[in-house]
C-alpha cells in the first residue's frame, strides 16, 4: 500500500513553529529589499512575490532565527513548512527546504504526503528539486516501501510530482536503482514538456558519474525515443558512444 493518496493534511499545533515563524518573518521582512524583489520574481517567471533577499543574506538570517532553538520532532517540521508554504513570498518557501533538508533524517515515511503538498503547491523547479533530491529522496531511502509510491507518482499528471520521482534518486550513487530510473526515464520519454525532458537528462547525466557505461549503453540503445535535449544532458560529462 503507497501513502500517496494520504487525507487532507492540516496544520499541527507547534510551539516551535510559533517561535521560529514569529522570528522568521520579523527578520525577514525586516531586510526586505522591494527594488531587487521584482527582478527576482521576473527572473522566476513570477512564481511567487519576493522579498529580495539574496541567498547568502537570507541563510544569514536563517541562522540568526534558529539560534538556540531545539530540534524539531516531525510535527515541527511539518508545521513550519506549511506555514511558511501559506505566506506569499518565495523566500519563505526556501527556508522551509533548507529547514526539511536539514531535519529529513528526523521525517518518517509519514511526512510522503505533506512533501507532496509542497511539491504541487507554488510548483517551480527552485523548490520542487531541492525536495525531490534530499526530502522525497531521503524518505525513499530509509523506507525502500516508499518506491511503490514513486512508481505512482512517475505517472502523475501534475509534471512536478512526475519530475520529483525522476530526481529522487539524484543523490544515491552506487545505491541507485538503476532499472527503476531507467524504466521512468522510458515512461516520460515521450512527455511534451522541457522540464520532465531535462530532469529525464539531467537523472541520468547524475547517474553516469557512478555507472557511465550503463548510461551510454542505455542511451545508445534507446536514444530514438528521447528528445535532443534529453540525450545531450544525459551524455554531458562521458561524451556518445553512437
Amino acid at each position: 500500500m503507497t501513502v500517496t493518496g494520504a487525507d487532507a493534511i492540516g496544520v499541527p499545533d507547534s510551539d516551535l513553529a510559533d517561535l521560529v515563524l514569529g522570528r522568521l518573518t520579523a527578520a525577514y521582512g525586516a531586510a526586505a529589499d522591494p527594488g531587487r524583489a521584482a527582478a527576482m520574481r521576473a527572473y522566476m517567471k513570477d512564481v511567487a512575490p519576493f522579498l529580495g533577499l539574496p541567498t547568502p543574506a537570507r541563510r544569514a538570517l536563517s541562522r540568526t532565527v534558529l539560534a538556540d532553538t531545539p530540534r524539531p520532532d516531525e510535527a515541527d517540521c511539518t508545521a513550519i513548512a506549511l506555514r511558511c508554504w501559506a505566506l506569499p513570498q518565495r523566500e519563505y518557501h526556501y527556508f522551509a527546504v533548507d529547514y526539511l533538508r536539514r531535519y529529513a533524517p528526523r521525517l518518517s515515511s509519514a511526512f510522503l504526503p505533506v512533501a507532496r503538498r509542497l511539491v504541487t503547491t507554488k510548483s517551480w523547479w527552485d523548490t520542487v528539486d531541492l525536495l525531490a533530491a534530499h526530502v522525497v529522496g531521503a524518505l525513499v531511502a530509509a523506507d525502500p516501501r516508499l518506491a511503490a509510491d514513486m512508481d505512482v507518482w512517475i505517472e502523475d499528471e501534475d509534471l512536478w510530482v512526475a519530475r520529483t520521482a525522476l530526481l529522487h534518486q539524484l543523490r544515491y550513487k552506487e545505491r541507485t536503482d538503476a532499472d527503476r530510473l531507467f524504466g521512468y526515464c522510458l515512461r516520460q520519454s515521450g512527455h511534451p514538456d522541457f522540464f520532465l525532458r531535462k530532469a529525464i537528462g539531467w537523472a541520468l547525466r547524475e547517474y553516469a558519474r557512478t555507472d557511465p557505461a550503463a548510461v551510454r549503453l542505455f542511451v545508445a540503445r534507446e536514444r530514438g525515443r528521447f528528445a535532443p535535449l534529453t540525450v545531450r544532458e544525459a551524455l554531458k560529462n562521458i561524451g556518445d558512444a553512437s
